[in-house]
């Protein structure tokens, strides 16, 4: 019913900035928090940064400063700039959105995306 697609990801160096998009499709109604998460190898997922429809924003305590999270609400679509970039920044990085499908809140429920991998070298 909803799909997520990553883009953006890659290689870079220490130092250097990449921009993920999310963009969601489907069976949409509204979008109400999306965000972006990471999992680095041997890792859980943990979260990076979320934004509200509204456009407030939080982030993990590791990247504050450093990730901007914007969201494009009439392309439905999220985006994360990651600046100064480090190689504990490696992982595959993943679009969150929570949905509704109908015009009923009761159906909001939580998409992913299949993931973006981000690879920084020192």
């Amino acid at each position: 019913q909803v799909q997520l697609v990553e883009s953006g990801g890659g290689s870079v160096q220490a130092g250097g900035s990449l921009r993920l998009s999310c963009a969601a499709s489907g069976t949409i109604i509204y979008i109400a928090n999306m965000g972006w998460y990471r999992q680095a190898p041997g890792k859980q997922r943990e979260l990076v940064a979320t934004i509200t429809a509204g456009g407030n924003t939080k982030y993990a305590a590791s990247v504050e400063g450093r990730f901007t999270i914007s969201r494009h609400n009439a392309k439905k679509e999220v985006y994360l700039d990651m600046n100064t970039l480090t190689p504990e920044d490696t992982a595959v990085y993943y679009c969150n959105a929570d949905v509704d499908t109908t015009w009923s809140a009761s159906s909001r429920k939580p998409y992913w995306g299949r993931g973006t991998q981000v690879t920084v070298s020192s």
